[in-house]
């Protein structure tokens, strides 16, 4: 990873919902916020099952999203990724299943989502947590309250 910039890097600890059920409300915030959403997973199918959950998670709701499949890339306001690639332009940057970015500085925020219940995810985030914080990136971290509400810790 490149040396420390201005990318606000937030590290958020699922413990009371899953990815699936956290994931599309944290996208449709930074949607309302005006940010353009890359997420970045860890494999192909991860990707695949993700594009699904973002489908299906409220019948109520749309959440405009495309991966690699779909086509114009350029135009979706969230793209699933499973490499090192930005091809909507995103400035929020979402990271799961433990995926690592080179490229963190070319983003406003980042968002480091984990498995607060699984000890080695929680053991990785802790590494990638120390990683970041001696390259001096500035890092905040959330934890999901009994409500599921984020509330920051440090």
């Amino acid at each position: 990873m490149a040396g420390a910039g201005t990318t606000d890097i937030g590290f958020y600890q699922l413990n009371r919902s899953p990815l699936e059920r956290a994931l599309p409300r944290l996208v449709e915030r930074a949607l309302d916020g005006g940010f353009r959403v890359l997420i970045r997973c860890g494999s192909r199918p991860r990707l695949d099952q993700l594009n699904g959950v973002l489908w299906t998670y409220d019948p109520g709701s749309f959440l405009p999203h495309g991966g690699p499949d779909d086509g114009n890339a350029a135009d979706q306001p969230v793209y699933l990724s499973d490499g090192p690639d930005n091809p909507n332009g995103a400035r929020l940057l979402v990271l799961v299943d433990g995926v690592e970015a080179a490229d963190l500085d070319r983003f406003e925020r980042c968002l480091d989502l984990f498995d607060g219940t699984d000890p080695e995810a929680l053991e990785a985030a802790r590494r990638r947590w120390r990683a970041l914080k001696d390259e001096g990136w500035r890092l905040t971290y959330w934890a999901q309250t009994d409500d599921g509400i984020w509330q920051e810790k440090c």
